[in-house]
Formats: C-alpha cells, structure tokens, sequence
C-alpha cells in the first residue's frame, strides 16, 4: 500500500503530525494520503501518562477544541509540592520555592490515553487511515539507503516460528516520508538513530520508568482539580538512593491517579520500582486519600529524560522522528504531550511543504529534511527546552537536594540561561554496583488494601497476548542472565520489571532464566536497564499488550 506519509504510532506526536497535515491539505486545496499504525487495539490502548496536561500546542492545532468536545474538563485548581521527608512526615514546599515552569495552574488534569482517542477521531474525520492493531515491526529501505516505508508484523506465527490456521501476513507500507513517533524507546525509532547515527553529537540519553494506577475514592476526599507532587521518601534515601518523584492528581467522578517515578540511572540492583510504588502508597499524604478507595487500574511506561541536549538528529533520507521517540519531554515541568504534539506540528509542516514542491513520483521516498530541524530550533519547543535544559542533569549528578537547589538557581537567578549546559555522560544500564557492595532492600510485603502484588496489578492492566507467538523479549545471548547478571547483579532483570516477566527459577538444581512474555505491559525497562545490553524488546503481534481505560 502507497501514501504521501505514513506514520508509526497514535500517541500525541503522530496524531498531532496527521491532523496537521490534512489541515494544511484542506487549506490548500490539495489532496495527501496519510496512514497511521498503531499497535494498540485502538488508539488510546498504550497510552498512559499522569497526566497534567498543558494546552498550548493543541491550542494551536485546534483553537476550537472545546466546541468539539475534547476532553479537557478538569481543569487544576490547586497545585502543592512536598517533600517527603521519611515515611510519616513530609514539609510543605512554598510556591516561591517552585520554578515557574513547574507550576500548573492553567493546565488540565486528565487521562491521555481518552485525549488521544479524541485525537484519532479528529484524524480519521479529516480523512487519515488509522489501522489500529497492526504493530509495525521492521523498516523498509529503498535501494539509495532512504527509507521507503514500513512493514507490519505477520500474524498468527507459532511460537516455532510455523504458519498456524490464522496466519496472515503483515503489510508493506511505502511512503514518500515515513514519520516516527513510537513514544519513549521506540523499537524502530532506536534502529534508525543507530543505523544513521543519529546520536553522534548528542549527549547520553536518560530514562526513567513511571508506575501509575487508577483509583476510586471517598467522594468526601475527592478535589477536582488538585494536583500534588512529591520527592524525597522512598527514593533519594539509603539504600534506594534514587532520584524520582510522585504525584496524585484528582481526576474527574472522584477518581484519582497516582505514581511513582523512578530514575533508571540507580545504582542499587536491589532496588524494585514497583516495590518502591507500593509502599510510597503507605505515606499517610497520599494513604489519607486512598483509605476506603477501590484500585481500579495499574500500568507502566518507560519515560525519556535527557533532555535537549540529548535530542539526536531528528532526519534522514525519507523519514523524520518525533516525539518521545526522539526526546522532547521537558523535565522541569514534568510533561512531554504537548511537547510531542508541537515536534509533530512542525514536522507536518516541512513534510506538507515539502510534498507540494512536485519532486517526488508515486512511491519514491524522499530526501533528508534538514528543514525540521531548522523549524523546530526557531519555535517555542526549543525554546522552552532551551530553559530547561540543566535541570535533569543536576538531579542526576547532585540527587533530590542538591539537584533542586541547582534548579531553584538556574531557573531564578539565572532564568535558564547559564552560560554551559552540563552533560551527565554515564548510560543508565552503565550505573548499576554489584549485588555483593549493594546494601538489600527489605520491602514490606502487600496488605492488599494499599500495596499490592505485581500479578494482580498486571491483571488490572487488562494485558494480553497470544501466548503461542515467538517471544517479542529477545535475548542476544541466552547464557547472560544467568552465567554473568545473576552472580555480579543477582539479575536485576527480576526487580526492574513493573510487570513479573523475569524470573530466575530452580530446576533439577539448576537455575534458568525465565521470560512470562504474556505479562509484558510494553514499559521497555528492560531494553534500557538491563546492565549487558542482552535484552531487545521487539513488537509482538498486533493487538497484544495492555488495555488501558481512562489512563
């Protein structure tokens, strides 16, 4: 199948790069074809996020879009920042303290994923082909090294890798430019920045994985509108000795949403964000709020951290990246979706330009676009990025304490515009110590009233996938794990899932590593942290995964 673009993912960059582009199309007459991929069993079903939102991009995009109904309807009404100081006690940050970046009266609190599914609508009325379900899993390349498209993966392959009674082949999608905006970690995304190098002038990027779930609560503790942060307890103190924060935000029919944060850059291999989520739960600021409510929902994902000095280059020949699939999360202010939405405008705009220059022929792929990467550095994006640029690397080199207070003066002494930009050049799979120098963790076990097990959470994330499938969780070497993590690491692979896929058991005396593939939430931890690089996550087949509502 043939389009003027294709696009890899329905999260806010690529429905923001489609309904871009078919309004420019409007407007001018013209007619493009666009396809978007989403492997999802719909758009919205990957998605999650806290989520604060902040308006100003889908402003811009749809200046009308409380006559259309998006669903933007609880406005922030109060906005507080803790620090915790211990399991009991926490302090109160005053709002002088709070950089202005970070504060969020005049944003939304709301589910990501139900934005994204109203997004999707708007694309699809304006004449996008979005084909949920179909999981793009390699990409295609013309004879001249350009990018010629995508193909999506083939269904119904037994796990040995023979055709089964419902096989049926995936799809090539050739485009004249290929967009990919996969989200944080993209699997196709990451071989594009490796095959062109994308990354050779960029600083080292970082990672951390967020842990939310979706609860029920007393309406009389319920505020609409109320936002809360946290940092300190449990992260930051020996020996978890990690940076991160949390949030509780009150969403709309006394619900509320809550997470925890957690640097992938930790250095203790006995730390376990998840366990860490659990017992968080237990600070009476945040079990205050939860005492009488009902979990009703549970995910992981991956979130991009390295800011702008980590962003690769954003083209090659025939195709651009976008969104967290390149970077452009701001971590001062704790949001990514309308950044990733305003790097998918911008790109709908060069390719739009592009496209109406008539040089291309049906099926030919096109050049490189340095004119996004020009875009994008006269924009607010790069502004707002520019601001903000130091912050994550101070966390990362000073902790919590010393990486807020560098924060405080970056951002009011010197309003962002110091004179260096500092690098924290270590990957996060680089920092682990061995297991024998690292202290242990005792985590409290799940009471079942606030802290919970990490099967009955992956059950709530309504993840599935058909279990005779070849195993989308590849290893480069299967001896690794148990011949190199286990003895120097105790196989971190076993805390750092959100999700119970690895597990070391005991067989005939013997210890083999395990893969419960069928429990993957599609978090990519494992791709970034695991300390030998031996683990690859790669798309499964379409529809599989979790099935998020209201995250």
């Amino acid at each position: 199948m043939e389009f003027d673009v294709v696009i890899v993912g329905g999260g806010p960059s690529g429905l923001a790069t489609a309904c871009r582009l078919m309004q420019l199309a409007e407007r001018q007459g013209v007619e493009i074809s666009v396809c978007l991929v989403e492997k999802g069993s719909e758009v919205g079903a990957h998605i999650l996020s806290g989520a604060v939102f902040e308006p100003t991009a889908l402003n811009e995009l749809f200046p009308d879009w409380r006559d259309r109904g998006a669903p933007l309807e609880n406005p922030v009404t109060e906005d507080e920042v803790y620090y915790l100081v211990n399991d009991t006690n926490r302090i109160k940050v005053p709002n002088f303290f709070v950089p202005r970046d970070t504060h969020n009266l005049g944003n939304y609190a709301l589910s990501l994923g139900n934005l994204c599914r109203w997004l999707g609508e708007q694309a699809e009325a304006m004449g996008v082909n979005i084909f949920p379900g179909f999981a793009a899993s390699e990409i295609l390349y013309n004879e001249d090294g350009s990018v010629k498209g995508v193909a999506t993966g083939d269904m119904g392959i037994s796990a040995s890798g023979e055709q089964k009674g419902t096989y049926a082949p995936g799809y090539e999608l050739h485009a004249r430019y290929t967009v990919f905006a996969e989200g944080c970690r993209g699997h196709l995304g990451k071989q594009l920045i490796a095959k062109f190098n994308l990354n050779e002038d960029a600083g080292t990027q970082h990672y951390a994985i967020g842990l939310k779930e979706l609860w029920d609560v007393d309406p009389e503790k319920h505020v609409p509108g109320k936002v809360v942060h946290t940092v300190g307890w449990p992260l930051g103190h020996l020996p978890s000795a990690s940076t991160g924060g949390s949030f509780l935000y009150h969403l709309e029919n006394n619900q509320v949403a809550l997470g925890l944060i957690v640097d992938l850059s930790y250095s203790n291999p006995h730390l376990s964000p998840f366990d860490e989520f659990q017992r968080w739960k237990h600070h009476p600021l945040i079990a205050e709020t939860l005492a009488g409510g009902k979990r009703v929902s549970y995910g992981a994902r991956a979130i991009v951290k390295g800011g702008l000095q980590a962003l690769p280059k954003l083209a090659v020949p025939g195709a651009l990246l976008v969104g967290d699939d390149a970077g452009f999360l701001n971590v001062l202010k704790i949001k990514g979706s309308h950044t990733a939405m305003k790097s998918g405008m911008l790109a709908a705009e060069t390719l739009f330009a592009e496209l109406q220059t008539g040089e291309l022929a049906p099926g030919e792929s096109g050049k490189e676009l340095g004119g996004f990467q020009k875009a994008f550095e006269s924009s607010w994006l790069h502004d707002e990025l520019q601001r903000s640029r130091n912050v994550g690397p101070a966390l990362h080199k000073l902790g919590v304490l010393g990486g807020s207070a560098y924060a405080f003066a970056d951002q009011f002494l010197l309003r962002g515009n110091a004179p260096f930009t500092l690098q924290d050049a270590k990957p996060d799979y680089a920092t682990l110590k061995p297991a024998a120098s690292s202290k242990p963790i005792e985590y409290p076990k799940p009471d079942g009233v606030l802290s919970f097990d990490k099967l009955s959470s992956v059950f709530l994330s309504n993840t599935y996938h058909e279990e005779d499938q070849p195993c989308h969780l590849t290893l480069a070497d299967a001896e690794i794990p148990i011949r190199d993590n286990l003895p120097t690491y105790d196989e971190p692979a076993q805390r750092y899932c959100p999700a119970g896929v690895y597990e070391v058991v005991e067989e005939d005396g013997k210890q083999r590593f395990q893969i419960n593939a069928q429990n993957c939430v599609h978090c990519k931890t494992c791709d970034i942290k695991d300390p030998a690089q031996n683990i690859t996550w790669v798309v499964p087949e379409g529809t599989g995964g979790p099935n998020y509502p209201n995250m």
